[in-house]
């Protein structure tokens, strides 16, 4: 008989997300506003810099932290863009966003640590943190339009924290922090040590304004996670970038060095051509999406859901209204079953999540207007 695996595992389940995805995936008909996957395909000039990679068989390892031109121009590319200050010594190319996550609290977090998270939250942090011994403390922020305060922060700190998790704009419910209220969570954080692991993947789908970084107030404290999957629509490509100061990184080198060696060879070769030659291939998805958004946005209001407009990303964390008794699980099945669309139940990114639904607007203009139609449809058959 074999010997037991690590116990954390057992408390630790698929992703929500995913496993009511594969739940509806077999509906015929079904309208999916599930997953956060751009309905763009990348650049083609990003895909002829794949291309010519594989016919140059550039397909050998590379530096582990990646190729030395990819990290110089990620350098340059998030300091024109974030004003970040990161060198190309201070960068490390991963396997995605999740796997940049994965490093920086393995790096940083040992048995007992807490680690803050603002809840919603996408639910990528909690299992890494749980089976590295730390403690998730979650803080509440339905009650402050999906926003961390100040006075919330605060509360939450103790002795043990060593970290906080902040990833804006946020996914599931697409609001962001300017930067008056960066600095104020950041007056909170100064002196205390506490590392903020800020999660940066939609920076460049911000809506109204510019993106800040809370690195420009925190430079020492803070880790950033960055990548090109929602940018420049290469979520298959998946390449990360983790940045933190020198002295940081290289400890978090070592992680991702015994973890993947490097990412793909191909794969960094499109990355560089998106950083120099593809720094504007955003805003026609990021238009888009802008259009999209008020266009769902006017939609649920007429239906009688409660939302927060969203400042960037593509998601509405949508409140059911009060006549729904169904938590919002079941009527996302039922919705599932007799509308032919799919959401994701808001348990997924919450612990208040059963009032709530998370709905992607990272489809066609023409997909969601069907889908409003349907849901419009259900509503009026519940009520």
């Amino acid at each position: 008989m074999l010997k037991p695996i690590r116990p954390e595992l057992a408390e630790i389940q698929i992703s929500g997300i995913r496993r009511f995805n594969t739940r509806v995936s077999g509906i015929s008909d079904m309208i999916k506003l599930t997953l956060g996957e751009p309905d763009f395909y990348t650049p083609e000039h990003i895909k002829q810099a794949a291309i010519e990679a594989i016919h140059e068989n550039f397909t050998n390892y590379t530096n582990n932290a990646g190729m030395p031109e990819l990290l110089r121009a990620a350098s340059d590319y998030f300091n024109e863009k974030y004003q970040l200050g990161f060198s190309e010594e201070e960068i490390i190319t991963t396997v995605g966003a999740t796997e940049a996550i994965a490093v920086a609290l393995e790096a940083i977090l040992s048995a007992g640590d807490e680690v803050i998270l603002p809840d919603p939250i996408y639910p990528g942090y909690e299992p890494i943190i749980r089976l590295l011994g730390a403690i998730p403390v979650k803080v509440d922020t339905t009650t402050s339009g999906f926003k961390l305060t100040p006075e919330q922060l605060k509360n939450a700190i103790s002795e043990k924290t060593k970290a906080l998790i902040l990833p804006y704009p946020s996914n599931p419910t697409g609001v962001s922090l300017e930067e008056a209220e960066l600095a104020a969570l950041a007056s909170v954080l100064e002196e205390t040590g506490i590392y903020v692991v800020a999660d940066e993947i939609y920076s460049e789908l911000h809506y109204e304004s510019a993106h800040v970084s809370i690195r420009k107030f925190l430079p020492q404290q803070t880790i950033v996670i960055n990548g090109l999957s929602k940018s420049h629509a290469m979520i298959g490509f998946r390449i990360g970038f983790l940045m933190a100061e020198k002295s940081l990184l290289q400890e978090m080198l070592k992680v991702h060095q015994y973890t993947v060696t490097c990412a793909s060879s191909i794969s960094q070769k499109a990355a560089l051509e998106a950083v120099t030659n593809g720094k504007e291939d955003c805003l026609p998805m990021r238009t888009e999406y802008k259009t999209r958004a008020g266009f769902v946005e006017q939609r649920l209001l007429k239906m009688g859901f409660e939302i927060i407009p969203p400042d960037g990303a593509f998601y509405f964390f949508v409140k059911l209204p009060d006549f729904v008794q169904e938590n919002a699980f079941d009527w996302a099945v039922r919705l599932a079953e007799e509308a032919k669309v799919a959401v994701v139940p808001g348990e997924a990114f919450s612990e208040k999540g059963e009032r709530y639904f998370r709905l992607s607007y990272a489809a066609s203009f023409d997909e969601l207007a069907e889908a409003m139609e349907r849901i419009k449809n259900f509503m009026d058959q519940s009520n």
